[in-house]
């Protein structure tokens, strides 16, 4: 049986980069933050258009991929069934893709709207309180995920349907760089992703290691600080390391299922004895004023009156997702496997959609329903104890608060772990030289990248810097986008070489004469 083998062209460079900023940081912090934070200004005021207007024109090329001509085109032999059942393959989708973060977001980002809302709106007012959810529901919606997929499509075509044996960024650039995907500037493109990757798991690291730690105070009586920090991230790598060494079916699967049945549960529990009559209300209010102003929504920089509220919003949200994207489009494009360019896309974009929303619709609806009607002022909370407390707080006031926060923290620990070990996998995808369909990253690569990534946030909590390594996850976006369009292009003009103008039967795959010359 062939075992994938290591590329050190990737790996190696990689470590290097990783370690010596690690080393930079801890040598000189506060110099780092001063040029981490130069760059972000850059990047959130001067590229904002930019950013807004590759995803508002992203989701409208993908939704014109899949209901158009190319939407049957199957990823794989005409024969091949998907590898995941669909709730299981849009659930591995949604936990790998969001993580814990989503849980602390959504409880929190409505009373963040509250103090601070858009459009120049009154703070605390009720009209602040209509974008409250609304704004959270954008972020988190066809916008966002649709900046996962858009590198899926062409990772995919040219993993599945052109037969590359290498599951990377690089290959799905080839029909823009040409042979240049093979030399040194392939490299630096999967080098760029794999090191912004890691960078973007301290963006996630930032919030949700206060929340757990917040939630192990309560619970416990556990006093805050380092050592219980660093306690949370062991327990999350033990588990991430080890569902990754395990592979895809073993163990990302299974600890998906899992945590998909115990989000729901927990989500429609809130629902049915909190205030259903007001959040379904408020729900439906806020989505459809979200698809009311939906192009403002995707294209407001409040260029006039300079809030910088965009910037430090929506348009650091899409440098956030953007910097996930291309592991998310690698993701996808491994786990959909038999599916067509359609399904793979409504998948990726309208499913995890309603998923997230669920979120926003039960937390966020809550945290409003608490501050609005019930006389608890979040606002206080949040400015005088931090979101993780903020969340505590909205636990607290449910009944049965005393089995749900516990709950809450094991579904956050396995949602949390989910994203990790997806990452995990994926990085050690792209390190890996070649990887045929059937075949994974050898799991000690797996691992390594899970101890890695665990390693990483300890290190910068030792040295106070998570709020560096939050900056730094988005300082490589632009380079990201464009690396992204690089995908779509390719795709284009693959498809157009493979399939020319014809009319989509309902499933079309390549011949075995295009096959055979695909491989070769």
């Amino acid at each position: 049986m062939r075992k994938p083998k290591l590329d050190p062209k990737i790996f190696w460079p990689s470590i290097i980069i990783i370690v010596s900023v690690l080393i930079m940081l801890v040598i000189n912090p506060e110099a780092g933050r001063q040029t981490i934070g130069r760059v972000l200004d850059f990047i959130t005021h001067k590229l904002d258009s930019f950013f807004e207007w590759v995803v508002l024109l992203g989701f409208g090329w993908l939704m014109w991929i899949a209901f158009g001509r190319y939407g049957n085109i199957k990823l794989g032999r005409s024969d091949e069934k998907p590898e995941f059942s669909t709730i299981s393959w849009i659930g591995i989708m949604i936990t790998s893709g969001s993580g814990m973060a989503l849980m602390y977001w959504a409880c929190v980002e409505p009373v963040f709207y509250l103090i601070g809302p858009p459009f120049g709106i009154e703070p605390n007012s009720a009209e602040a309180a209509k974008y409250a959810i609304t704004y959270g529901i954008f972020h988190w919606g066809f916008s966002a995920w649709a900046l996962y997929c858009l590198p899926a499509v062409g990772i995919a075509y040219a993993y599945h349907v052109r037969k590359s044996p290498h599951l990377k960024a690089s290959v799905a650039c080839e029909g823009v760089l040409g042979k240049y995907s093979k030399g040194i500037v392939g490299k630096i493109i999967d080098i760029i992703i794999l090191v912004g990757l890691v960078g973007g798991i301290g963006t996630s690291l930032g919030v949700v290691v206060p929340l757990m730690s917040a939630c192990f105070n309560e619970v416990f009586g556990i006093q805050q600080g380092l050592w219980l920090d660093t306690l949370v991230i062991i327990i999350w790598t033990v588990m991430f390391g080890t569902t990754a060494y395990l592979g895809l079916e073993k163990g990302i699967k299974k600890l998906s299922d899992i945590n998909t049945i115990g989000a729901i549960g927990l989500l429609i529990f809130i629902l049915i004895v909190g205030p259903t009559a007001f959040l379904l209300s408020y729900f439906g209010e806020s989505v459809g004023l979200m698809f009311q102003n939906f192009i403002r929504l995707s294209t407001y920089t409040d260029s006039i009156s300079k809030s910088s509220w965009p910037q430090s919003w929506t348009v650091f949200y899409w440098a956030w997702w953007g910097v996930y994207a291309v592991y998310m489009g690698l993701f996808i494009a491994r786990v959909s496997k038999g599916r067509t360019l359609k399904e793979m896309i409504i998948g990726a974009v309208i499913w995890p959609t309603v998923g997230t929303a669920f979120f926003y619709l039960t937390l966020g609806g809550y945290s409003i329903d608490l501050h609005f009607n019930q006389g608890l002022d979040m606002i206080k909370v949040l400015n005088e104890q931090g979101g993780g407390y903020l969340v505590v707080t909205l636990l607290k006031s449910l009944p049965l608060s005393k089995v749900l926060i516990p709950l809450f923290m094991v579904i956050g620990f396995i949602y949390q772990a989910t994203t990790f070990q997806g990452a995990a996998y994926t990085l050690a995808s792209m390190a890996t030289d070649e990887l045929l369909p059937n075949e994974q990253p050898a799991p000690w690569h797996r691992l390594f990248w899970a101890i890695l990534l665990g390693g990483v946030g300890y290190v910068m909590m030792v040295i106070g810097g998570l709020k560096v390594v939050q900056l730094a996850s988005v300082i490589l976006a632009a380079p990201v986008f464009v690396i992204i369009l690089f995908t779509v292009f390719s795709f284009m003009k693959w498809v157009k070489q493979d399939f020319g103008k014809m009319c989509a039967p309902k499933v079309i795959t390549l011949d075995n004469d295009r096959e055979e010359v695909a491989q070769e």
